[in-house]
């Protein structure tokens, strides 16, 4: 493998190097065509020099064939493609990265100066001139442009011209926030921008029919002789008489239950000055009425139209909110314009079964089939709540281990859920949800309970009970809040093997006692990632939970000097932790992601140790991929020297996980990755059975768990399946080792990608 190994990455230099040489292909009589270069020679100092160079290179043309490393590669497949016989590789990356020769016949100067002078005189340097020259090389041709910049022409007044009300006051305000200020260069893009800019004004107040390609410049420089213009602001003439006008809306219509192929009206209801129809009997209208923003007598505006459709929209009973608008001409006069709202909801099917087969690969060499089931019922009490209904069953295999005890063992996994969430804040007293600008809080409510079995060791079981809210602050801002939140776990049926365990590592036994947790949760995310066409994106998810401080007032001491609640001992803790993201796109499908996360669990009062099932691990498809799931750490901890391979209990109260990745495209639906990540878990209080190995001191950078690989991901629409391996290159259990050990590759079965 080794050989085959180094015979792959000779060939890969020998291609490189190939790649260079591409000046044997050239054509005799032509010469490649390299680029271009840009100087301006002004009579004057040019404020934003390096902006204006930026926009004249834009406009160089043609683009030379790309390099990369002072190589052509592109090109050279492009020329090893024209052989009679080209061959499979030669193809294949001629498909992915050829590039067609660009010589120097190909480049026309004349007609690029021609659009380098206006771009000159477009940013109010009139009277440019620009010339080239061609630099030639044995084999190579590249062209040198100049332009002469004169002392540009710059505002010396901004105003509007008189027009009819009441659009000309409506202009007038607008224009006092103009950013165009005295002293201004000429520049077209920014009188664009501020013709968009005053559109966009003048919609918000009304101006239904109006666009910004009516508003027409005019610069005189007739009362001046040093480069100076009257800027002048007015209508073309032959703008509509409807869009001189603002509109109200004088009537809504909200039908609740539309199908575009039956627009049959049932009933129409009169509720809070708007018309529900088809309503009563599929939509409440006191519970759909909070999400519309429009009103009667309101002035037509944009945002409250496309603020009305997303608050619809976030129900999560309709698939398409469409918004129209009428105009009753009749009604419409010389100052006012009238429409009428329609607002088409479509519902989504009311009941919808999800059915889910799952691979599981797991610690432990755990592996087995798992299957989860979804019922959802929308719009159930007719003000579009969702009623949610889950089960999974999954069944678990461990076909071998570091010792024979351990192989053969099995696990099963039960669990059962009922969520029921409502598109409204149920609260004791009156919220006023206009607070809420952007969206409706929703009101979240759950009971679960979740079975563990596991042969030869114990069983658990665990409940768990919430009630909160969430809500989004603006496009990118997401809170969700959990007042309520309390989770039992009892551990039943243990082996004499495991009560050995627990006896022997107190910490584990004590993370097993506290059954009832009772607390509060909070989370924040910033997802900037939603800007699928921006080149840097951002995520940010931190979240705190606080368990045990209420419920302390009612807490009774014990025997064995523990405070419980309803004979149940309780937990005490904090906890917070942050997930920080950042992607950075280039290329064509191609980005390099990176996430670092960071966590840390306090127990204090009723707890010395955090409860089990809060407790951090380390490990897995969305973690240090190199390692399985909870066999990383905690610290330099080594549980080959355990002779039960108690992956369980490898946990903590601290974590730190770094992971950088490149992701790039194969071919169609499949994706590439190569990725490194790092981490580990660490205790606050050591461990006595761990030797201090688990504590987390200032040495940490050197105990975190190190490991690279590569990734194969298929990704359809979104929906994406995952094939990571990776192999160690630094295991903190030998803190002085950095060595690739592509001997322990770990193979990683995901869906969707790690982060």
């Amino acid at each position: 493998m080794k050989g085959n190994f180094n015979i792959m990455v000779i060939s890969a230099v020998l291609l490189t190097l190939q790649a260079c040489s591409v000046k044997k292909f050239i054509p005799e009589g032509e010469r490649l065509y390299t680029g271009a270069e840009v100087e301006i020679k002004a009579d004057s100092v040019i404020k934003n020099e390096a902006q204006l160079k930026s926009v004249l290179e834009e406009a160089l043309r043609p683009e030379p064939n790309s390099k990369f490393l002072g190589m052509r590669p592109g090109l050279y497949y492009y020329y090893k493609m024209q052989q009679e016989k080209p061959g499979f590789i030669n193809r294949f990356l001629y498909k992915r990265i050829g590039e067609e020769p660009v010589y120097q016949s190909d480049v026309k100067p004349y007609e690029v100066e021609e659009i380098l002078v206006n771009r000159m005189e477009n940013r109010g340097f009139f009277y440019s001139e620009a010339t080239s020259e061609f630099e030639e090389k044995e084999q190579e041709a590249s062209v040198k442009y100049s332009v002469t910049a004169p002392s540009p022409y710059t505002i010396a007044s901004y105003q509007v011209d008189t027009l009819q009300e009441p659009i000309f006051t409506a202009i007038q305000q607008s224009v006092a926030n103009t950013k165009l200020t005295k002293g201004m260069r000429f520049d077209l893009s920014n009188m664009k921008l501020e013709r968009e800019r005053i559109d966009n004004d003048l919609k918000k107040i009304g101006y239904y029919n109006f666009n910004s390609g009516f508003l027409l410049f005019e610069a005189d420089t007739n009362q001046y002789d040093k480069r100076r213009f009257d800027l002048f602001l007015r209508l073309k003439n032959e703008t509509p008489a409807k869009s001189k006008v603002p509109y109200q809306i004088k009537k809504i219509n909200v039908y609740a239950k539309y199908d575009a192929q039956d627009s049959t009206i049932t009933d129409v209801v009169r509720f809070n000055e708007k018309n529900f129809v088809n309503s009563d009997h599929f939509f409440k209208p006191k519970y759909l009425d909070p999400y519309i923003t429009l009103e009667e007598d309101q002035y037509y505006n944009p945002e409250t139209s496309r603020n009305t459709a997303r608050r619809l929209s976030s129900i999560g009973a309709y698939k398409f909110v469409n918004i129209q608008y009428s105009e009753i001409d009749s009604l419409r006069n010389d100052t006012l314009g009238i429409l009428e709202a329609n607002i088409f909801l479509s519902p989504l099917n009311k009941r919808a079964i999800r059915a889910e087969l799952q691979a599981v690969s797991k610690s432990n060499n755990f592996a087995g089939p798992g299957l989860a089931l979804t019922y959802s019922n929308r719009n159930l009490f007719l003000g579009g709540e969702t009623l949610n209904i889950s089960a999974n069953v999954g069944y678990e295999v461990q076909a071998g281990g570091s010792t024979e005890s351990n192989s053969g063992k099995t696990s099963l996994d039960l669990g059962f859920k009922t969520e029921l969430i409502f598109p409204r804040v149920l609260f004791p007293i009156k919220i006023n949800t206009d607070f809420f600008e952007y969206d409706i809080p929703k009101t979240k409510t759950s009971l679960g309970i979740d079975y563990l079995s596991r042969t030869k060791l114990y069983a658990l079981l665990s409940a768990t009970a919430q009630f909160g809210y969430i809500w989004q602050a603006n496009r990118y801002v997401t809170h969700e809040i959990i007042p309520i939140s309390i989770n039992y776990t009892n551990l039943s049926n243990t082996t004499p093997e495991f009560e050995e365990i627990l006896e022997e590592n107190p910490f584990l036994k004590r993370s097993f006692e506290q059954q009832f947790i009772s607390g509060l949760n909070y989370s924040f995310t910033y997802n900037g990632m939603i800007d699928t066409a921006k080149k840097n994106q951002f995520f940010v998810n931190a979240t705190l939970d606080v368990a045990g401080n209420s419920i302390s007032l009612f807490g009774k001491e014990n025997e064995m000097g523990s405070k419980s609640f309803l004979k149940l001992e309780y937990a005490q803790y904090a906890k917070a932790d942050a997930d920080l993201r950042y992607h950075f796109n280039f290329g064509k499908e191609q980005v390099i992601a990176m996430r670092l996360f960071g966590g840390y669990g306090l127990p204090y009062g009723n707890s010395d140790v955090m409860p089990y099932v809060k407790q951090y691990y380390s490990g897995g498809p969305y973690s240090v991929r190199a390692f399985r799931i909870r066999s990383l750490g905690p610290g330099t901890y080594n549980d080959e020297d355990n002779p039960q391979n108690n992956f369980y209990d490898q946990t903590g109260n601290i974590r730190l996980e770094a992971n950088i990745e490149y992701r790039f495209p194969i071919i169609s639906f499949l994706k590439g990755a190569v990725f490194a990540d790092a981490g580990n878990i660490w205790n606050s209080k050591a461990n006595p059975e761990y030797d201090s190995q688990d504590k987390f001191t200032s040495n940490f950078i050197n105990e975190l768990g190190m490991g690279a690989g590569v990734g194969l991901r298929v990704d359809v629409q979104g929906f994406v399946l995952r094939f990571d391996f990776a192999a160690p290159f630094h295991d903190p259990a030998e803190p002085k080792s950095y060595n690739f050990n592509v001997k322990e590759t770990v193979f990683n079965f995901g869906i969707g990608y790690p982060f």
